[in-house]
């Protein structure tokens, strides 16, 4: 009898029962031998359990030495979603061993929420509830004095990654002009997706609305500060989607707080946010507890893709659902892992 394969499970914060339904854990228990264990363990388990291990499910870290007893590992599959950097990514790629990660699941989500809030900062929804149920209401066009269109107004996107793309979907249907600003992609890619590649002070300066939704890189912490903000457009909305470690957060509340701009996050810069934070009571800062993505259907969906991609490279074939890290960014990355689902 042939020994199934061996997953090794550390895929903190989540957990086997949040990313597959109980039929997927069934399929996976069916097909491999699982083995969880705490992700700081990895690095001391016997070298005959490294030897076996064919799938890392998690980003646990891990040394050279622990990776050298992985002889038959094809394959890291991230569910956290940040890649941090915390195993040896180039021994990974010189030995064509994969690392794929699962954000994908979270970019319709972030996307839907984002456009909840572009709606909201334009139109003063959440304000306008709160001052009815007050009894401050403002009928008709008198509650109406900053509002606008999203139709046919200037967007721009800070970062095109799966969830700019995601964005742009649904923000098709309002005849913007959306400017897109990556240093990372070609303009022809930028174009395909139907929008205006564009420089940073371009989508600053030309936006009504802009979502940030850039990774933290080793290039880019903290590179929208007090400087950016000011050459927004005055009553400008901000959205920031991805970390808030791209942003110098005091910098955006002191815009927010002049009413040189509005904001929305729903990243901070720790979490659990502070109880006497400053952001708490900000007037014209929307706040959403990192919660844009953190949906049943979305980590489900993560089981799905991690099961297909496993039968595909079971068939010797490259992972497909998944993506891909790349060698000349992976070590790049500087995002925070999450420590709550």
């Amino acid at each position: 009898m042939i020994e199934r394969p061996l997953v090794l499970c550390a895929p903190e914060p989540r957990t086997l029962d949040l990313i597959f339904t109980p039929e997927a854990l069934g399929d996976l228990r069916a097909r491999y031998r699982v083995l969880e264990v705490p992700e700081t363990e990895v690095d001391g388990l016997p070298a005959e359990t490294l030897a076996g291990v064919r799938y890392i499910l998690g980003q646990p870290p891990f040394g050279e030495a622990a990776l050298a007893r992985m002889t038959g590992l094809k394959c890291v599959l991230n569910v956290e979603s940040n890649l941090i950097n915390n195993m040896p990514y180039e021994t990974l790629f010189q030995r064509g061993i994969h690392v794929v990660t699962t954000g994908a699941v979270f970019a319709q989500p972030v996307a839907e929420i984002g456009l909840g809030f572009a709606l909201d900062l334009a139109r003063g929804i959440s304000g306008a509830d709160a001052a009815f149920r007050q009894g401050r209401e403002l009928w008709g066009g008198d509650g109406n004095g900053a509002a606008r269109l999203l139709a046919g107004s200037d967007i721009g996107l800070i970062g095109f990654g799966e969830l700019g793309r995601a964005l742009v979907r649904l923000l098709s249907g309002f005849r913007a002009t959306i400017r897109a600003h990556d240093p990372w992609l070609p303009p022809s890619l930028l174009i395909e997706h139907g929008v205006v590649p564009a420089t940073l002070d371009e989508v600053l300066a030309t936006s009504d609305t802009l979502f940030c939704v850039a990774s933290v890189t080793s290039e880019n912490e903290g590179f929208l500060g007090a400087d950016a903000f000011a050459r927004m457009k005055q009553g400008a909305a901000f959205i920031l989607l991805s970390r808030a470690g791209v942003v110098d957060f005091d910098a955006l509340m002191e815009a927010v707080a002049r009413g040189h701009i509005t904001a929305a996050s729903d990243v901070f810069p720790q979490e659990p946010l502070a109880a006497g934070h400053r952001v708490r009571s900000l007037p014209g800062f929307l706040l959403s507890a990192h919660r844009a993505g953190a949906l049943d259907v979305a980590f489900k969906r993560m089981g799905e893709m991690v099961l297909e991609d496993m039968a595909l490279m079971d068939k010797g074939l490259p992972p497909m659902r998944c993506k891909r890290a790349e060698r000349e960014t992976v070590a790049r990355m500087r995002s925070k892992p999450v420590s709550r689902n």
